[in-house]
């Protein structure tokens, strides 16, 4: 056997390009090959599910996002455009907004359900007690509550994922899609306006 014929049947035997090989698998599952889009699953899954625990910061809510992900991802499959980048980026860019959202719908029934406890209306033996701790908790916290609401949304919105969601300036960043020094400016702001209502003196 000659060197050519050697180097060629090297060629032949070597594994495919992962990224050539992800991309036809992803274009074989836009036609609905199962096949193809489980081979697909096990080359972007770790991708997928980093960037998706990157964001929500919790392994359970991760699984989850991650799973309706993959449903998109197979409903998607026939979009996909090579030219456009490489199936990698293209699913985690799909799992990046898809965990944003997660996020911002968790807060937002978070805000919802804050909302409701503070209009409920009081059952009557449960204002029995003299002034106790919890009744100061919760004054306080009806405070700070009727405070956030005097914020503008952004600050808000930014405010809540840094202390509520115990999310990094750069993570909420990330998560409003907001310039970092835009975000540190409507936290500060907003801690501002909230120490004034508060009466609170530095």
């Amino acid at each position: 056997m000659d060197d050519v014929a050697r180097f060629r049947l090297l060629r032949a035997a070597e594994p495919d390009d992962p990224k050539a090989a992800a991309a036809n698998d992803l274009r074989l599952a836009g036609r609905g090959d199962e096949q193809a889009f489980a081979r697909f699953y096990d080359v972007v899954a770790p991708t997928v599910f980093g960037t998706v625990l990157r964001v929500v910061r919790s392994r359970a809510l991760a699984e989850e996002v991650t799973q309706e992900v993959f449903l998109e991802l197979w409903r998607q499959a026939p979009r996909y455009d090579a030219d456009r980048g490489a199936p990698t980026t293209w699913a985690a860019t799909i799992a990046h907004r898809r965990a944003v959202d997660r996020v911002r719908s968790e807060e937002s029934s978070r805000v919802r359900d804050d909302r409701h406890a503070r209009t409920a209306p009081v059952e009557h033996d449960t204002v029995a007690e003299t002034v106790t701790d919890e009744a100061v908790a919760g004054y306080d916290r009806a405070r700070v509550a009727r405070a956030l609401d005097r914020l503008t949304d952004a600050q808000r919105e930014a405010v809540t994922l840094a202390y509520y969601g115990g999310h990094t300036y750069r993570e909420v960043a990330v998560l409003l899609d907001t310039p970092e020094g835009t975000v540190k400016t409507r936290i500060r702001d907003g801690l501002i306006k909230l120490r004034d209502f508060l009466e609170v003196t530095t």
